[in-house]
């Protein structure tokens, strides 16, 4: 079942994961989780992956949680177990967040709850005009999961971050674009197309750079002064030693586009 609720899609070194639940506006399911957790491992392992693009089916990215289905019951679990399905399911934003690979979110439609945390976790965000941005989570009766906090603060600071979950408002794609949390904002009928282009550009940029330069800024979210330069110093020679680099450095010399091969 998560085989059709996920689709993946390998081309030309980029990784296509599709939530495929347009039916309930992609509300997460226990097998959509699952595949995603899947889909984002396979991301993160497999060295035909150079980048990823995160979309939902039938032009909404992901409203979060199913609570049409919270509010029909399921059966009883203990907190325990609750707990661990939960935090296993949270594995998709982590493994998203801290892979050595570009990620692009496509947000279209709606982007809220759950959902929203799992844009957040990417790289990059492009969203079309009339996308509706939102935490959700208070006016469920929710604290929040996916890591959004996590990713909110660190995206835009604590008191902004309080502002978003406390209220839950729902901001617009511009608002969002105003404040930092999306990258770009296009017209409904290009936001396929202008993020598949981003995300096909990552795909065949140069790899181990790109993947250095994620590892980098993930560095500066937790790690001293010294610990960072450390790893600037190391990830820094280390890319100079690449066939991408060596091919670049060639192109400037030759006035023209290089050609990465993500090695």
């Amino acid at each position: 079942m998560s085989d059709d609720m996920v689709l993946q899609k390998l081309e030309g070194g980029l990784l296509t994961i599709t939530m495929n639940r347009p039916e309930r506006k992609n509300a997460l399911a226990p097998e959509m989780v699952r595949g995603l957790v899947e889909a984002a491992r396979r991301a993160a392992d497999d060295t035909d992956v150079r980048a990823v693009l995160l979309k939902g089916a039938g032009g909404t990215f992901c409203v979060g949680g199913d609570v049409k289905s919270m509010a029909e019951g399921r059966a009883p679990l203990p907190f325990e177990a609750k707990l661990a399905n939960l935090r296993r399911g949270m594995e998709v934003s982590r493994i998203l967040h801290q892979m050595p690979k570009p990620v692009v979110a496509q947000l279209d439609g709606a982007a809220a709850g759950a959902g929203l945390s799992m844009a957040l976790s990417c790289d990059l965000r492009i969203a079309s005009e009339s996308c509706k941005i939102t935490t959700a989570f208070a006016k469920v009766g929710f604290s929040g999961d996916y890591g959004g906090t996590y990713f909110l603060t660190q995206l835009l600071g604590s008191a902004k971050a309080r502002e978003l979950y406390l209220l839950s408002p729902v901001l617009t794609a511009q608002e969002a674009f105003n404040l930092g949390m999306v990258t770009k904002v296009v017209p409904d009928a290009e936001v396929e197309e202008a993020s598949r282009e981003l995300a096909m550009s990552l795909a065949q940029g140069p790899s181990i750079a790109l993947g250095f330069i994620k590892r980098n800024i993930n560095n500066a979210e937790t790690m001293s002064l010294e610990a960072c330069f450390d790893g600037e110093a190391f990830h820094h020679t280390r890319a100079g030693e690449t066939t991408d680099h060596k091919e670049a450095a060639k192109a400037f010399v030759e006035k023209r586009k290089p050609a990465f091969q993500g090695a």
